[in-house]
């Protein structure tokens, strides 16, 4: 029986001060515009991203400089790919409704196994000790990196309400950056007590996106990167993603 991690802090910690947060932009990047974007990861220079929609998901190897796809891999059509994450040399891949969580060899990317779990799949990181994922809603639930088993789960609150929709995610620290479905903006949690503590208005970027006039075509893929304390955005659809750093926002 696996022990459940809960949260345990004390309400009035969500009386803290949102800080706000806006890009700035270090680098604009091409982005193939039939990508779907559901999941980012940046390893070893070079990035992976898991798209979405039957008969059309697959798993990228990307050159962030060119936007060159290296390696590509198709989804079996009924699937749908969601968020991405590493665990030493494997790769994790959501599926949204099939309850699949496709792991596979980051060197080749052969499918390795696969975990079962219940729910949806919708953002998916890793903290150096377990998994965080996010289906939707206002929880992020605490995986064994191992066997996918639920660890526990946090609800996310802002000023003292359920802060839902969490979509894609990236592990930082003592915190998991968390894009917002359907709105342009990322939140910061607490991981321990899941209170958001800073917000990021990522708008600026929208008309530097290239992105089609289609309601799909939202802000969806952050990864980190640790050597300048950077991020890589993008969005399902966009013909650019963007290096940037979050910084105060201006008044």
């Amino acid at each position: 029986m696996p022990v459940i991690w809960l949260c345990c802090l004390p309400a009035q910690a969500d009386d803290i001060t949102v800080e706000r947060l806006g890009v700035e932009i270090m680098a604009t990047l091409p982005h193939a515009a039939d990508a779907f974007t559901q999941g980012l990861l940046l390893h070893d220079g070079y990035l992976y991203e898991s798209t979405g929609l039957y008969g059309q998901s697959s798993l990228r190897k990307i050159n962030p400089a060119t936007g060159e796809v290296l390696q590509r891999l198709a989804l079996d059509p009924g699937y749908f790919g969601e968020g991405l994450t590493r665990v030493g040399n494997q790769l994790i891949q959501l599926t949204w409704k099939e309850g699949l969580a496709l792991v596979y060899d980051v060197s080749s990317l052969s499918l390795v196994q696969a975990h079962q779990y219940g729910g949806e799949g919708w953002g998916l990181c890793f903290d150096g000790e377990a998994l965080w994922m996010s289906d939707g809603s206002a929880t992020l639930y605490r995986r064994d990196p191992l066997d996918f088993s639920l660890l526990g789960q946090v609800e996310v609150t802002q000023r003292e309400l359920p802060r839902h929709r969490l979509n894609d995610l990236a592990c930082v620290g003592d915190h998991v950056y968390a894009n917002i479905w359907k709105e342009h903006r990322i939140v910061r949690i607490d991981k321990r007590s899941g209170i958001v503590d800073a917000e990021i208005d990522t708008t600026p970027l929208l008309d530097l996106s290239g992105r089609p006039a289609d309601p799909e075509a939202v802000l969806n893929g952050i990864t980190h990167d640790p050597k300048g304390d950077e991020f890589y955005l993008t969005g399902k659809f966009w013909s650019r993603m963007f290096r940037v750093r979050f910084v105060p926002a201006a008044r």
